[in-house]
């Protein structure tokens, strides 16, 4: 089969530039042989891989990636490794009680695999810390979402702590928010830094990471051949982490919606800027509305920022245009105003886009596609958590191991097909739209 695109990711990946220079990448220059190849090393394809080499340690494991670690969608996400419900679209995130309770379950597997990494491979703090999370309000209507979560996680039987206005302008310095719901079992993540830890980590383990090394073909030939720009890997089993590249590959044709959400990071604010503020000096709030903006205040390498993050788009051919992040951009800035005004001279110093991938039925793309091919795709816009969750449950799938969590994932049912493509674009961006313009000063 031959791949009909490759990832064009707008913008530069800001939390990966502002941990500096990551060296020249190792690039796939020659014909090699393995007993595993995993294509992706975003959070599936890392976890794919790590789980590989628990299961079989003495194998040869190669991942290839078509860009840099941290340079696509796993280093271009807000960062949140969130344990509870998070359906982006329900009003308040939150689903049936069963469901729910089983997902909770798998994301905090998930949660408990990526801390195993992060304490075996000296992660820092600030790469990833287990500091909970926060649904901020900033209306009546979104303090309304908090509350109708609330009644949902007490029936769940999930602890939460709900924060009034003084308290939200306490850690975030600023009096935009009427309350929070903060809930403890998520993770915090500075993602590129993460990614680029648990890379070396890896590789440390007699992991192979190829970047800038893009599979252009995927052949059956008795082991499967992928083949690249400048080499070529063959391996009788493959696990493919490509997220929404799955229909590149030829799989789950007109079965996967493809995304794309947009951040800003500003500058490095001075220490003036940082005193003017106040607050706490790292904190990350999602939005009580699911089409709010996402706001995250961050310190460490890279110095004091604040990004925000918020509009989706619906695109199919899944790239987007530099004009669109221009307009895009205009939202962002609005969003900051909004909230920071004392900081009207603290510029945005990078705007990008960040693709996701989600089905219309709310389950990911998974299981053996082919003899051989096991796809850990389709996140669902929770590529931290599912993503990491597909990826260790499909190396056991392809090792043979079982699991009560592996039976649970593959009772899934399959993506659901959409509609014809044009009433697809349409219809998706319509209702993105209007959720965006009922958001109101959430968004």
């Amino acid at each position: 089969m031959k791949v009909t695109r490759l990832p064009k990711d707008p913008g530069p990946a800001a939390w990966n530039a502002i941990l500096g220079d990551q060296g020249e990448p190792v690039v796939l220059e020659e014909k090699i042989t393995a007993d595993w190849l995993v294509i992706g090393a975003g959070f599936a394809g890392v976890a794919a891989a790590r789980r590989l080499s628990q299961l079989r340690p003495e194998d040869r494991i190669v991942v290839l990636d078509a860009t840099r670690v941290a340079e696509g969608p796993a280093g271009r996400n807000s960062g949140f490794m969130i344990d509870l419900p998070h359906d982006l679209a329900s009003d308040d995130y939150g689903g049936a009680i069963g469901s729910d309770l089983a997902q909770i379950r798998a994301n905090r597997a998930a949660i408990e695999f990526a801390t195993a990494m992060a304490e075996e491979f000296a992660l820092p703090e600030e790469a990833f810390a287990r500091s909970g999370k926060i649904n901020a309000a900033a209306t009546v209507k979104g303090h309304r979402h908090n509350l109708d979560y609330a009644e949902h996680l007490d029936r769940l039987g999930e602890n939460y702590e709900m924060l009034d206005e003084k308290a939200m302008r306490e850690m975030t310095g600023i009096p935009y928010y009427r309350s929070g719901l903060y809930t403890p079992g998520a993770v915090m993540l500075q993602p590129a830094l993460y990614m680029r830890s648990v890379a070396r980590g890896l590789v440390s383990n007699r992991v192979a990471i190829y970047e800038s090394s893009p599979v252009l073909s995927l052949e059956n030939k008795g082991d499967w051949v992928a083949e690249t720009p400048k080499g070529s890997v063959v391996a009788p089993k493959v696990i493919l982490a490509v997220n929404g590249h799955a229909n590149s590959f030829g799989f789950f044709s007109r079965r996967l919606m493809h995304v794309f959400t947009y951040a800003s990071m500003t500058r490095a604010m001075t220490p003036e800027e940082v005193k003017i503020l106040g607050g706490s000096s790292a904190w990350g709030v999602t939005p009580a509305d699911p089409m709010g903006s996402t706001v995250r205040r961050i310190s460490g390498i890279g110095g004091d920022r604040i990004v925000v993050r918020n509009r989706f788009t619906f695109d199919p051919q899944m790239e987007v245009s530099e004009a669109r992040i221009a307009s895009v951009a205009r939202d962002h800035d609005r969003a900051f105003s909004q909230r920071f005004s004392m900081l009207n001279g603290l510029e945005m110093e990078y705007r990008w886009g960040g693709r996701l991938c989600l089905s219309r039925n709310n389950v990911p793309a998974f299981g053996e596609v082919e003899e051989g091919v096991f796809s850990a795709c389709c996140q669902n816009g929770l590529g931290t958590a599912k993503g990491t969750l597909a990826g260790m449950l499909a190396a056991e799938l392809a090792c043979g191991e079982a699991s009560d969590l592996l039976d649970e994932f593959m009772d899934q049912d399959a993506p659901a097909k959409l509609p014809p493509a044009p009433i697809a674009r349409l219809g998706a961006n319509a209702v993105m739209r209007w959720e965006e313009w009922r958001a109101g000063r959430e968004l």
